[in-house]
């Protein structure tokens, strides 16, 4: 046991760190692997971002990101007060758990989902309840367990891309006792998000991110909703300027063009149901996604070896080595060429 080990909280010193996506030192990659965006975000962030390279960043960054949340005030229909900006959306999972989850307090969440939850979890020495999704990851009996202080749910959901219904995560908000929180991080890919439900529930809470849909994984920029009470007892918890400079100039120039990201999503979506499509023809089975990945099980050969095979030749795909994942791969959606060339070498792999 390494010597520094007794330093640490028995509870950090016992748990796994997350793993994120591979991210290649060298050029020459096809990035498949960690659901970036594979088009430039709108013309006008770099604009503003050369703009905003100057003296002013020898000043801290405004802490109420207020340009920022007034823009989406503006945008949703939302009061500034029910808004929140972090580091990412993880920073707000993070803000999420520790004020809401204690040590030993149930936090819920389906399974398979987005793995870091449960890193969070653990570090708040909270107790973690799983309930399966079921095969077509339809919302699984028994999501509501009484006396769980927070349920977590991420719709459309990593790492399978479907989407549950609106009036199904209705029905859950309605009835859990703790809060629920709704990860909409791909929900710009999709047909429909529901933060209507911040007005109707005081238990409900939303986050979103600016780096899929809006190109901005680089910036770290996410941002939250819920009630004006809620977003208040979460402001105590955050750091105080906890989102960059530069950050904040992205993100009010991305809000400010709405449009280039609609155009990258639309073709995101044309792009994804090519790839679908071509995938069933090779005989991979592929649940419906609405986010811009698709989850496909493969038709015999192993996922493990598909992954290598595939690194080998310089495309990188996401390889989960969980339950109910073993035999799957995540494919981000790339260009129409990053695609046309990942099916290029998979059907070359199939055949050999």
């Amino acid at each position: 046991m390494d010597s520094t080990t007794r330093f640490f909280l028995p509870h950090i010193a016992q748990m796994q760190g997350y793993v994120p996506g591979e991210q290649p030192r060298e050029s020459g990659f096809i990035k498949l692997n960690t659901n970036e965006n594979p088009y430039p975000p709108s013309p006008l962030v770099i604009e503003r971002l050369h703009q905003a390279c100057g003296e002013g960043l020898r000043r801290y960054p405004d802490p109420g990101a207020t340009g920022v949340r007034r823009r989406l005030s503006q945008l949703f229909g939302v009061e500034v007060e029910e808004t929140l900006v972090g580091n990412g959306s993880d920073e707000l999972l993070n803000i999420a758990l520790r004020c809401f989850a204690g040590p030993g307090d149930q936090v819920v969440y389906p399974y398979p989902t987005y793995a870091y939850y449960e890193k969070l979890i653990q570090l708040q020495g909270a107790r973690s309840v799983l309930v399966d999704f079921a095969e077509d990851f339809s919302l699984p009996a028994g999501i509501v367990v009484p006396g769980a202080k927070l349920t977590l749910l991420s719709n459309p959901n990593s790492p399978s891309g479907t989407l549950l219904p609106r009036e199904q995560l209705e029905a859950v908000v309605a009835q859990a006792e703790g809060l629920v929180l709704i990860d909409e991080a791909y929900v710009d890919f999709s047909t429909e998000g529901c933060l209507e439900l911040i007005h109707r529930y005081p238990n409900a809470l939303f986050t979103r991110t600016m780096s899929k849909s809006f190109s901005l994984a680089g910036m770290r920029l996410g941002f939250g909703f819920a009630s004006a009470e809620l977003v208040a007892g979460m402001w105590k918890v955050k750091d105080h300027y906890n989102v960059n400079q530069l950050s904040l100039v992205a993100a009010e120039a991305a809000l400010d063009d709405l449009e280039s990201m609609r155009a990258n999503a639309a073709r995101i979506q044309a792009t994804r149901q090519r790839l679908t499509g071509r995938l069933r023809e090779l005989g991979f089975y592929v649940w419906d996604s609405q986010a811009n990945f698709v989850l496909a099980r493969t038709p015999g050969p192993s996922a493990a070896g598909l992954y290598e095979a595939l690194k080998e030749r310089r495309i990188l795909v996401r390889y989960f080595a969980q339950r109910r994942l073993e035999d799957c791969l995540r494919i981000s959606i790339g260009t129409d060429e990053e695609i046309d060339t990942f099916l290029g070498v998979l059907e070359e792999l199939l055949k050999g």
